[in-house]
């Protein structure tokens, strides 16, 4: 693989294509070809061997010779850039170093993924597998080549921990390592972002490139930034915080890539004076004198909530009396349109949290804390209204980009991730990565178990109980997987009820969440946790759990993506362990309530009641219809975003405005 020559460039990043609708089209075909590959030993079975000859070689080098080697090789990489016989020495000579500092030699199957992701795919590796420690040989190969490196995770946390831990490895080898965290100053930022491997989360990065682009605006040729550091000055480029888009490495890369990807990052400034108090408050009193299916038409499947005309009659009706800004039709159907949706589709518990007398969005992935995010134009400040908490007030947006958009302005991109061929078409078809299957390193020993499917809700929690309590009986370790904050909870006071103790990680007690997710792998440990909690966090077996049978991993309930499920599952059974996982499904459930008509969820729920479980395989069929349904409605809702995002941007680009 070729070094990219803008790499050099004062601030490089890729040019974005306009495809025109042709050219989607046939890189959408061609995605049924080429956006995955499984592996074949074959293939690889000389890079190997080559790095096996070349590490023979290392170990009887002193740490002297082998920072010496690193330099050679450096020069070598520069020159002729990433030809087998370089990248196989490299990545042996980063064995040998791992080795030595940190107590761990990268497996076969880790040389693989690095490689993988030198060539710029996606390695999809089981949980368990060393993602982190695979890292290191493409990081390693590409700074030693003058490339620097972004290594983007998905919290704080990971970011800390995992420059803290491989950090031995790079300064061996004589490079330098940085670390992203949020609350750094912009001088520590740039300092970080000097170093040959810079570890940080895909918002900091993201954010930080934002506010580039601020200082940056449409004027950003590399000609005129040289010339204005020429000719003294404080010029733009001493300015900004990162030094280009060059090489980014995506950890948890389906979770970045994919799922943020519903999201735009928005940067604001103070803008018009925050709307009085009194103005809200008038809008949510309106609202609650519309009746749903009469004024209003609401849509949880696709989080969509309209009025009808004879709600906007009503709505003007009500209104008559009122004057003032409640006159203008649009403004007045705009804020009562807005009130009814911070009544019925975010929900305390679920969708916020309320913490210190603010409200704070929580991540429907990972059930993390968004501290520093606000839903736009108004949202935010119904629900703090609606909650009783003090209004922050509307913000002008400055900058505004996607992930999606973001990411395809690397010069090279990989990830990793342990769940991925189920998006491998979207990560070809916007990103152009391929998905590349490494196989474990010891045999797959997760057993999966049969969904276990009820009529309603109520029924699905006696169950899970019951067997939450025959597994603890046994010795064994069981993981719990909600859906929310609220879920969280109510499976908490009904093991509680039973005597049961447990753990609970949710976005209340985000900061233990490592610790608590390092020891969900103990003896007869009951452990609760919303969705991804601690995902990056391997849970270990405690003495003894292998020979019972290993962690039962359940989730109270499917998610609305797939892979979501086996994120979870794929908590129990690393590196081969043992360990057993089965996924609680009611009819009332709400994956199903959103993406199901109301006559099938109770059809199937009649047919659940039957004796001997006779129809339970119309359960599964709905179940598995309803997540298909909500994976395609999302993957909607991105490439919507997506050329939302390229009209706003062509539009911004003709007014003379940054993004």
């Amino acid at each position: 693989m070729a070094i990219p020559a803008a790499v050099t460039a004062i601030y490089p990043e890729r040019k974005e294509p306009s495809d025109r609708w042709l050219d989607r089209a046939a890189k959408a075909a061609a995605g049924l070809f080429v956006s995955r590959s499984r592996f074949r030993p074959l293939s690889f079975k000389a890079f190997l061997r080559r790095v096996h000859e070349e590490g023979r070689a290392l170990e009887r080098e002193g740490d002297e010779a082998l920072r010496r080697t690193a330099e050679d090789l450096s020069i070598a990489l520069r020159r002729e850039g990433f030809k087998d016989p370089l990248v196989a020495r490299s990545f042996a000579l980063v064995r040998e170093a791992a080795h030595r500092t940190v107590g761990m030699r990268h497996f076969d199957v880790q040389l693989v993924g690095g490689r993988v992701l030198l060539k710029g795919m996606v390695a999809e590796m089981e949980t368990g597998e060393g993602k982190t420690l695979t890292a290191t040989l493409a990081a390693c190969t590409a700074a030693l080549a003058g490339i620097p490196v972004h290594i983007v995770t998905v919290n704080d946390y990971l970011a800390s921990r995992d420059s803290r831990w491989m950090g031995p490895i790079y300064e061996t080898l004589g490079l330098t390592v940085g670390t992203i965290v949020h609350g750094m100053t912009p001088a520590q930022r740039r300092a970080a972002y000097a170093c040959d491997v810079t570890y940080c989360t895909n918002k900091e990065v993201a954010f930080d490139y934002l506010k580039d682009r601020l200082v940056l605006k449409d004027k950003r040729s590399p000609l005129r930034l040289q010339v204005e550091r020429l000719f003294g000055g404080r010029a733009r480029v001493d300015r900004l915080l990162l030094k280009g888009l060059r090489f980014a490495i995506v950890d948890e890369a389906d979770s970045v890539l994919v799922d943020e990807a519903r999201t735009p990052l928005i940067i604001s400034g103070p803008g018009r004076a925050a709307e009085e108090r009194a103005v809200y408050e008038k809008a949510l009193a309106l609202s609650e004198n519309l009746v749903k299916g009469r004024d209003y038409t609401l849509s949880l499947r696709e989080r969509i909530l309209e009025l009808t005309e004879r709600g906007k009659d009503r709505l003007a009706d009500l209104a008559e009396p009122l004057g003032g800004i409640w006159s203008g039709t649009r403004r007045r159907e705009e804020l009562v349109q807005k009130a009814l949706q911070a009544r019925h589709l975010y929900l305390r518990d679920k969708d916020y949290l309320v913490q210190d007398g603010k409200v704070q969005i929580v991540d429907e992935y990972t059930g993390r804390l968004m501290a520093d995010r606000s839903w736009e134009r108004g949202l935010h400040q119904f629900i703090e209204v609606k909650e009783g908490c003090e209004i922050t007030g509307v913000r002008e947006t400055l900058a505004r980009i996607s992930y999606q958009r973001f990411f395809r302005r690397y010069l090279m991109l990989s990830g990793m991730t342990g769940t991925a061929r189920e998006v491998a078409r979207e990560l070809w078809g916007v990103y152009g990565l391929r998905v590349f299957t490494v196989p474990t390193n010891r045999p797959l020993r997760r057993t999966i178990l049969p969904d276990r499917l009820f009529p309603t809700e109520a029924r699905k929690w006696e169950q899970v109980v019951s067997d939450v309590l025959e597994v603890h009986r046994q010795g064994r370790p069981v993981l719990i997987g909600t859906r929310s904050v609220a879920a969280s909870e109510h499976v908490s006071r009904l093991l509680s009820d039973k005597g049961l103790e447990h753990r609970v990680l949710n976005a209340r007690q985000d900061q233990e969440e490592a610790e608590i997710i390092a020891q969900a792998g103990e003896p007869g440990r009951i452990t609760v946790a919303t969705n991804m909690a601690g995902r990056g966090t391997d849970i270990r077996l405690g003495p003894g759990v292998a020979d019972k049978g290993g962690l039962f991993v359940i989730a109270t309930e499917r998610h609305e993506a797939g892979r979501i499920d086996r994120q979870l599952f794929g908590r129990c059974g690393r590196q081969g362990d043992p360990g057993s996982c089965r996924a609680y499904v009611s009819m009332q459930d709400e994956l199903l309530a959103a993406n199901t008509h109301p006559a099938t969820r109770k059809t199937a729920g009649l047919l659940l009641r039957a004796p001997g479980g006779l129809f339970t395989w119309v359960g599964r069929l709905v179940t598995r219809r309803a997540q298909k349904r909500a994976e395609r409605l999302h993957a909607r809702m991105r490439r919507d975003l997506l050329k939302m995002d390229e009209r706003l941007s062509t539009a911004l680009a003709f007014s003379g405005r940054p993004e």
